[in-house]
Protein backbone atom coordinates (compact mmCIF):
# COMPACT_ATOMS: atom_id res chain seq x y z
CA UNK A 1 0.00 0.00 0.00
CA UNK A 2 1.52 3.29 -1.12
CA UNK A 3 2.01 6.06 1.37
CA UNK A 4 0.08 9.34 0.71
CA UNK A 5 2.17 12.11 -0.72
CA UNK A 6 2.81 14.90 1.75
CA UNK A 7 2.63 18.39 0.25
CA UNK A 8 4.89 20.85 1.99
CA UNK A 9 3.21 24.15 2.86
CA UNK A 10 4.22 27.12 0.82
CA UNK A 11 6.23 29.74 2.65
CA UNK A 12 4.43 32.97 3.45
CA UNK A 13 5.34 35.79 1.10
CA UNK A 14 5.04 39.35 2.31
CA UNK A 15 2.85 41.67 0.21
CA UNK A 16 5.91 43.81 -0.50
CA UNK A 17 7.76 40.83 -1.97
CA UNK A 18 4.74 39.71 -3.96
CA UNK A 19 4.45 43.13 -5.54
CA UNK A 20 1.16 43.89 -3.80
CA UNK A 21 2.47 46.58 -1.52
CA UNK A 22 2.78 49.20 -4.24
CA UNK A 23 -0.64 48.32 -5.62
CA UNK A 24 -2.25 48.56 -2.18
CA UNK A 25 -0.58 51.88 -1.46
CA UNK A 26 -1.70 53.22 -4.84
CA UNK A 27 -5.26 52.09 -4.25
CA UNK A 28 -5.25 53.63 -0.78
CA UNK A 29 -3.89 56.90 -2.09
CA UNK A 30 -6.51 56.97 -4.83
CA UNK A 31 -9.21 56.30 -2.28
CA UNK A 32 -7.95 59.04 0.00
CA UNK A 33 -7.60 61.39 -2.95
CA UNK A 34 -11.24 60.99 -3.96
CA UNK A 35 -13.18 64.18 -3.27
CA UNK A 36 -9.96 65.71 -1.94
CA UNK A 37 -11.06 69.19 -2.99
CA UNK A 38 -10.32 72.32 -0.98
CA UNK A 39 -13.13 73.21 1.38
CA UNK A 40 -13.71 76.50 -0.43
CA UNK A 41 -14.27 74.64 -3.67
CA UNK A 42 -16.62 72.21 -1.94
CA UNK A 43 -18.74 75.12 -0.75
CA UNK A 44 -18.57 76.55 -4.26
CA UNK A 45 -19.93 73.30 -5.72
CA UNK A 46 -22.78 73.31 -3.20
CA UNK A 47 -23.63 76.85 -4.28
CA UNK A 48 -23.54 75.75 -7.92
CA UNK A 49 -26.09 73.04 -7.11
CA UNK A 50 -28.39 75.64 -5.54
CA UNK A 51 -27.82 78.03 -8.47
CA UNK A 52 -28.80 75.25 -10.87
CA UNK A 53 -32.12 74.80 -9.08
CA UNK A 54 -32.83 78.54 -9.03
CA UNK A 55 -31.99 78.99 -12.69
CA UNK A 56 -34.09 76.00 -13.70
CA UNK A 57 -37.08 77.27 -11.71
CA UNK A 58 -36.80 80.77 -13.19
CA UNK A 59 -36.56 79.47 -16.76
CA UNK A 60 -39.38 76.95 -16.35
CA UNK A 61 -41.88 79.27 -14.66
CA UNK A 62 -41.32 82.12 -17.13
CA UNK A 63 -41.64 79.74 -20.09
CA UNK A 64 -44.87 78.40 -18.61
CA UNK A 65 -46.23 81.92 -18.20
CA UNK A 66 -45.38 82.85 -21.78
CA UNK A 67 -47.03 79.65 -22.95
CA UNK A 68 -50.20 80.48 -21.03
CA UNK A 69 -50.40 83.76 -22.98
CA UNK A 70 -50.08 81.83 -26.26
CA UNK A 71 -46.47 82.85 -26.85
CA UNK A 72 -46.88 86.54 -25.96
CA UNK A 73 -44.60 88.06 -23.34
CA UNK A 74 -46.70 89.66 -20.56
CA UNK A 75 -43.79 91.63 -19.07
CA UNK A 76 -44.47 95.38 -19.42
CA UNK A 77 -47.78 94.38 -21.03
CA UNK A 78 -51.14 96.19 -21.03
CA UNK A 79 -54.57 94.71 -20.34
CA UNK A 80 -58.13 95.64 -21.24
CA UNK A 81 -61.48 94.57 -19.86
CA UNK A 82 -64.01 92.92 -22.13
CA UNK A 83 -67.14 92.67 -20.04
CA UNK A 84 -66.28 90.41 -17.13
CA UNK A 85 -63.17 89.14 -18.88
CA UNK A 86 -59.62 90.42 -18.97
CA UNK A 87 -57.47 90.34 -22.07
CA UNK A 88 -53.87 91.11 -22.92
CA UNK A 89 -54.09 94.06 -25.31
CA UNK A 90 -50.40 94.85 -25.67
CA UNK A 91 -47.40 92.63 -24.99
CA UNK A 92 -43.66 93.03 -25.14
CA UNK A 93 -41.55 91.40 -27.80
CA UNK A 94 -41.33 87.64 -27.27
CA UNK A 95 -37.54 87.96 -27.39
CA UNK A 96 -37.64 89.71 -24.00
CA UNK A 97 -39.01 86.62 -22.29
CA UNK A 98 -36.75 84.45 -24.42
CA UNK A 99 -33.73 86.38 -23.17
CA UNK A 100 -34.64 86.03 -19.49
CA UNK A 101 -35.59 82.36 -19.77
CA UNK A 102 -32.62 81.60 -22.00
CA UNK A 103 -30.09 83.29 -19.71
CA UNK A 104 -31.48 81.52 -16.65
CA UNK A 105 -31.59 78.16 -18.41
CA UNK A 106 -28.09 78.52 -19.87
CA UNK A 107 -26.57 79.37 -16.49
CA UNK A 108 -28.46 76.49 -14.88
CA UNK A 109 -27.04 74.12 -17.49
CA UNK A 110 -23.55 75.53 -16.92
CA UNK A 111 -23.85 74.95 -13.16
CA UNK A 112 -25.02 71.38 -13.70
CA UNK A 113 -22.22 70.52 -16.13
CA UNK A 114 -19.59 72.14 -13.92
CA UNK A 115 -20.88 70.29 -10.87
CA UNK A 116 -20.79 66.94 -12.67
CA UNK A 117 -17.33 67.66 -14.06
CA UNK A 118 -15.76 68.38 -10.68
CA UNK A 119 -17.48 65.45 -8.99
CA UNK A 120 -16.16 63.15 -11.71
CA UNK A 121 -12.69 64.70 -11.69
CA UNK A 122 -12.32 64.54 -7.92
CA UNK A 123 -13.53 60.94 -7.71
CA UNK A 124 -11.77 59.50 -10.75
CA UNK A 125 -8.93 61.71 -11.89
CA UNK A 126 -8.25 63.74 -8.72
CA UNK A 127 -7.56 66.86 -10.79
CA UNK A 128 -6.93 70.34 -9.43
CA UNK A 129 -7.89 73.76 -10.73
CA UNK A 130 -4.96 76.06 -11.44
CA UNK A 131 -4.61 79.81 -11.72
CA UNK A 132 -5.72 79.90 -15.36
CA UNK A 133 -8.84 77.91 -14.50
CA UNK A 134 -9.60 80.28 -11.63
CA UNK A 135 -9.25 83.31 -13.89
CA UNK A 136 -11.65 81.80 -16.41
CA UNK A 137 -14.07 80.94 -13.60
CA UNK A 138 -13.88 84.51 -12.27
CA UNK A 139 -14.69 85.92 -15.71
CA UNK A 140 -17.63 83.55 -16.17
CA UNK A 141 -18.96 84.37 -12.69
CA UNK A 142 -18.80 88.11 -13.40
CA UNK A 143 -20.72 87.61 -16.65
CA UNK A 144 -23.24 85.40 -14.87
CA UNK A 145 -23.84 88.03 -12.18
CA UNK A 146 -24.50 90.63 -14.87
CA UNK A 147 -26.95 88.37 -16.73
CA UNK A 148 -28.82 87.34 -13.58
CA UNK A 149 -29.03 90.95 -12.39
CA UNK A 150 -30.47 92.11 -15.72
CA UNK A 151 -32.93 89.20 -15.77
CA UNK A 152 -34.07 89.85 -12.19
CA UNK A 153 -34.62 93.55 -12.91
CA UNK A 154 -36.61 92.77 -16.06
CA UNK A 155 -38.80 90.37 -14.11
CA UNK A 156 -39.24 92.82 -11.24
CA UNK A 157 -40.20 95.91 -13.20
CA UNK A 158 -41.92 94.03 -16.02
CA UNK A 159 -44.22 92.22 -13.60
CA UNK A 160 -44.92 95.41 -11.67
CA UNK A 161 -45.86 97.28 -14.85
CA UNK A 162 -48.15 94.46 -15.96
CA UNK A 163 -49.84 94.27 -12.55
CA UNK A 164 -50.35 98.04 -12.41
CA UNK A 165 -52.13 97.82 -15.75
CA UNK A 166 -54.48 95.18 -14.35
CA UNK A 167 -55.19 97.08 -11.12
CA UNK A 168 -55.88 100.30 -13.04
CA UNK A 169 -58.94 98.64 -14.61
CA UNK A 170 -60.58 98.51 -11.14
CA UNK A 171 -61.40 94.86 -11.69
CA UNK A 172 -59.32 93.69 -8.75
CA UNK A 173 -57.22 95.10 -5.95
CA UNK A 174 -54.17 92.89 -6.44
CA UNK A 175 -52.42 91.01 -9.17
CA UNK A 176 -52.75 87.71 -7.34
CA UNK A 177 -56.53 88.13 -7.26
CA UNK A 178 -56.51 88.71 -11.02
CA UNK A 179 -55.62 85.04 -11.45
CA UNK A 180 -59.18 84.20 -10.35
CA UNK A 181 -60.77 86.42 -13.01
CA UNK A 182 -61.53 84.75 -16.35
CA UNK A 183 -59.38 85.85 -19.25
CA UNK A 184 -60.03 85.80 -22.94
CA UNK A 185 -59.24 83.71 -24.92
CA UNK A 186 -60.25 80.97 -22.44
CA UNK A 187 -57.32 79.28 -20.76
CA UNK A 188 -55.13 82.39 -20.89
CA UNK A 189 -53.04 83.62 -17.94
CA UNK A 190 -53.23 80.47 -15.85
CA UNK A 191 -51.44 81.20 -12.55
CA UNK A 192 -49.49 83.95 -14.30
CA UNK A 193 -48.70 85.98 -11.17
CA UNK A 194 -47.54 82.96 -9.15
CA UNK A 195 -45.23 81.90 -11.97
CA UNK A 196 -43.82 85.40 -12.47
CA UNK A 197 -43.33 85.83 -8.73
CA UNK A 198 -41.52 82.50 -8.47
CA UNK A 199 -39.31 83.39 -11.43
CA UNK A 200 -38.41 86.75 -9.89
CA UNK A 201 -37.68 85.27 -6.45
CA UNK A 202 -35.53 82.54 -7.96
CA UNK A 203 -33.58 85.13 -9.94
CA UNK A 204 -32.79 87.25 -6.88
CA UNK A 205 -31.73 84.20 -4.89
CA UNK A 206 -29.63 83.12 -7.87
CA UNK A 207 -27.96 86.53 -7.90
CA UNK A 208 -26.96 86.18 -4.24
CA UNK A 209 -25.59 82.70 -4.87
CA UNK A 210 -23.46 83.87 -7.79
CA UNK A 211 -22.09 86.77 -5.73
CA UNK A 212 -21.04 84.36 -2.99
CA UNK A 213 -19.46 82.10 -5.63
CA UNK A 214 -17.47 85.05 -6.95
CA UNK A 215 -16.21 85.88 -3.44
CA UNK A 216 -15.12 82.28 -2.87
CA UNK A 217 -13.32 82.20 -6.21
CA UNK A 218 -11.49 85.43 -5.38
CA UNK A 219 -10.39 83.91 -2.06
CA UNK A 220 -9.12 80.80 -3.85
CA UNK A 221 -7.33 82.91 -6.44
CA UNK A 222 -5.55 84.93 -3.76
CA UNK A 223 -4.49 81.79 -1.91
CA UNK A 224 -3.16 80.23 -5.12
CA UNK A 225 -1.43 83.41 -6.29
CA UNK A 226 0.50 83.84 -3.01
CA UNK A 227 1.84 80.37 -2.13
CA UNK A 228 3.74 79.64 1.06
CA UNK A 229 7.47 80.38 0.83
CA UNK A 230 9.85 79.09 3.52
CA UNK A 231 12.14 81.51 5.29
CA UNK A 232 15.61 82.06 3.94
CA UNK A 233 18.75 83.39 5.58
CA UNK A 234 18.39 86.83 4.07
CA UNK A 235 14.83 87.38 5.34
CA UNK A 236 14.33 89.66 8.39
CA UNK A 237 12.07 87.01 9.95
CA UNK A 238 14.90 84.46 9.71
CA UNK A 239 17.30 86.78 11.54
CA UNK A 240 14.81 87.56 14.31
CA UNK A 241 14.02 83.87 14.90
CA UNK A 242 17.68 82.79 14.91
CA UNK A 243 18.52 85.62 17.32
CA UNK A 244 15.97 84.24 19.77
CA UNK A 245 17.37 80.71 19.49
CA UNK A 246 21.15 81.25 19.33
CA UNK A 247 21.51 84.89 20.30
CA UNK A 248 22.44 87.90 18.19
CA UNK A 249 25.57 87.80 16.13
CA UNK A 250 28.53 89.83 17.34
CA UNK A 251 29.92 92.23 14.81
CA UNK A 252 33.70 92.03 14.38
CA UNK A 253 35.32 95.44 14.09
Amino acid sequence: MSRPEVVAPRPWVAPEEAGLGGWLRGAASRGLGAMALPWLQRVELALFAAAFLCGAVAAATLTRTQGSFRGSCPLYGMTTRNGSFLALSHSSAPSLCYFVAGASGFLALYCLLLLLFWVYSSCIEDSKRGLIGLRVALAISAIAIFLVLVSACILRFGTRSFCNSIISLNSTISCSEAQKIPWTPPGTALQFYSNLHNAETSSWVNLVLWCVVLVLQVMQWKSEATPYRPLERGDPEWSSETDVLVGPRLSHS
